[in-house]
């Protein structure tokens, strides 16, 4: 949300990977001492043993889906001077309201962020209200597009 103009207070850290990995890295990060806090279809939320290592959410993608977010995503230097890719709004949009779905009461938490993505210039809204309908929130995304 950072490369899109809108500082968040989290402290967890997301990524993306392909769901062909999943075993692989669950078991990669859990021997580097993170532990699994929730574990569903297309997330799994860690929480390392070290409290100033924090929160990581994984978010599995089938290859395709993961090569078409891959291709749109763009480089934003992170901290330490390193391009970082980012997804594209539109499928960051997409993240978030699967999350919702999955999760209703992230509304509370993503539903801001949700706000201002829809409110970015050049936003492809067709796509993105898709994203909602799919999940079965479109009034969601009416509600939060007029919100904003």
């Amino acid at each position: 949300m950072n490369a899109y103009g809108f500082a968040r207070a989290t402290v967890d850290f997301d990524i993306l990977a392909e769901e062909d990995h999943r075993v692989r890295l669950v078991d990669v990060l859990t021997s580097e001492g993170f532990r699994v806090l929730n574990d569903v279809e297309g997330f799994t939320n860690f929480l390392h043993v070290e409290a100033e290592l924090g929160r990581l959410d994984v978010m599995w993608l089938e290859p395709m889906t993961a090569d078409r977010v891959l291709a749109r995503a763009r480089s934003v230097p992170n901290g330490a001077g390193e391009a970082v890719p980012v997804p594209a709004p539109e499928h960051l949009a997409a993240m978030k309201v699967r999350a919702i779905q999955c999760q209703p009461t992230r509304v509370f938490r993503d539903g801001a962020d949700l706000q201002h993505l829809l409110a970015l210039p050049g936003l492809d809204h067709n796509e993105v209200r898709g994203y909602f309908e799919i999940a079965g929130l479109g009034d969601l995304y009416r509600r939060l597009r007029d919100a904003g």
